[in-house]
């Protein structure tokens, strides 16, 4: 299986509708806005997602979650997203897993590089989100398109009645 392991605060930096977020300072929203993106990404291409999040200033231990889908790490106290997920690279990765590593840290994509990872850039990742949703899009029209349609026509009063009685009211 192929795992893309996520620089949080590095694509939140990059990416525009995450930087405008940034600039309002809601970074929790631009974090609720990425991980939401990357259920997308891993619904589409199948890949593990993790995404990692520096938390090295804030005192705790570690914290992991799941949410939709998607695992997400805060680091824990004086630990950074890169060293965090150069751990990670070196857990993961074996003969049978291709570890991707999205972030535009030139030099944290040189480390994981090293390691057997590879980078993605994240306008690189921007992009293939961007072609995601053209893909996705596409898909919801053609299946649209070949619903059948009832050939009986009915009143908007029984529409509404059906649709009451589907929703159990």
């Amino acid at each position: 299986m192929d795992v893309l392991l996520v620089d949080g605060y590095n694509i939140i930096g990059a990416w525009p509708d995450l930087q405008a977020l940034k600039k309002q300072d809601d970074f929790a929203a631009a974090r609720d806005r990425l991980i939401d993106r990357m259920s997308e990404y891993k619904a589409y291409t199948g890949m593990r997602v993790i995404v990692v999040f520096d938390a090295h200033f804030v005192p705790g231990i570690e914290t992991k979650v799941k949410q939709y889908q998607v695992e997400v790490i805060y680091t824990r106290e004086k630990e950074t997203a890169d060293e965090r997920i150069e751990k990670l690279v070196s857990v993961l990765k074996n003969i049978k897993t291709q570890i991707y590593v999205a972030t535009s840290d030139y030099t944290e994509q040189w480390t994981v590089f090293s390691q057997g990872a590879l980078r993605k850039s994240a306008r690189e990742l921007y992009n293939e989100m961007q072609h995601i949703d053209r893909q996705i899009t596409a898909r919801v029209v053609q299946q649209q398109q070949q619903q059948k349609r009832s050939t009986i026509t009915f009143s908007e009063d029984i529409k509404k009645q059906f649709e009451k009685w589907r929703r159990g009211q």
